[in-house]
């Protein structure tokens, strides 16, 4: 049966002004900006059930709470238990929201399972063209710095894109690697489709990301009536399939 929801999601700008006495009448205050975008994007907490090949298998979650200085904490973490593998993740972005524009501060991803665990930390000044590697306590400089985005901040401006211009067909993000190395990510519209899940019955849009040389294709689905809330995600290799993560409920924070 399908959940009921008060208030849903995303972004208006945040503005930063040092002098507020600078304000003009039509230029909303700090505050005023603050209480705006917390309105459409209040915190949330939106879990989902991981599937393969049609079997649960896991579960995610995804955050988003608000935190002093203006500054937002966006989190997402994986559980997975199937047959003899488990593999359990966590990444956390430290960001800022500025003219609709996201900013990422710090950003933080451990994995541990069977195989190979991992762990990075990064901390980055886009201001002063630089990223350091904190695990490896090593900083470079960034050529490129414009629209930036860590590896999970990118989804938030999706959202907010998405939410701010619903009829936009193509979407390109400079994202930073755990390495250092900037790639464009990018999504393509794909259609509208209604869809059940265990959260209920909703309608959506669907985007698109082909990488053609590592032959993968994720598909990803967003409800207009939840403000762009991801509700859907579904990834293919080679043909076969990788996973499927269904949103299951949602809750203000």
């Amino acid at each position: 049966m399908r959940k009921t929801l008060t208030l849903l999601c995303l972004t208006l700008p945040f503005l930063a002004y040092a002098n507020t006495e600078l304000q003009t009448p039509s230029t909303p205050s700090i505050v005023e900006q603050k209480k705006s975008f917390s309105a459409i994007i209040p915190a949330y907490r939106a879990t989902y059930t991981l599937l393969r090949k049609s079997d649960p298998v896991g579960n995610a979650i995804r955050e988003l709470t608000y935190l002093e200085d203006d500054k937002i904490e966006y989190h997402y973490e994986t559980d997975i238990n199937w047959l003899i593998f488990s593999d359990k993740r966590s990444e956390t972005s430290i960001v800022k929201v500025e003219n609709n524009q996201v900013i990422p501060l710090n950003y933080d991803y451990q994995r541990e399972g069977t195989g190979r665990d991992k762990y990075y930390q990064w901390q980055y000044d886009l201001a002063g063209k630089t990223a350091a590697d904190l695990k490896k306590n090593n900083k470079i400089s960034l050529d490129f710095t414009d629209g930036l985005l860590d590896k999970l901040s990118y989804h938030l401006q999706n959202r907010i894109d998405l939410i701010n211009n619903p009829d936009q067909k193509r979407f390109v993000y400079p994202v930073i690697s755990t390495k250092g190395s900037i790639k464009n990510y990018q999504y393509q519209y794909d259609g509208e489709e209604e869809i059940i899940l265990p959260y209920g019955l909703v309608k959506t849009i669907r985007l698109k990301r082909e990488i053609i040389e590592k032959k993968r294709i994720t598909y990803a689905w967003f409800a207009p009536e939840l403000n762009y809330l991801l509700v859907k995600l579904y990834q293919v290799k080679a043909g076969a399939e990788q996973f499927e993560a269904q949103l299951s409920t949602l809750e203000l924070k």
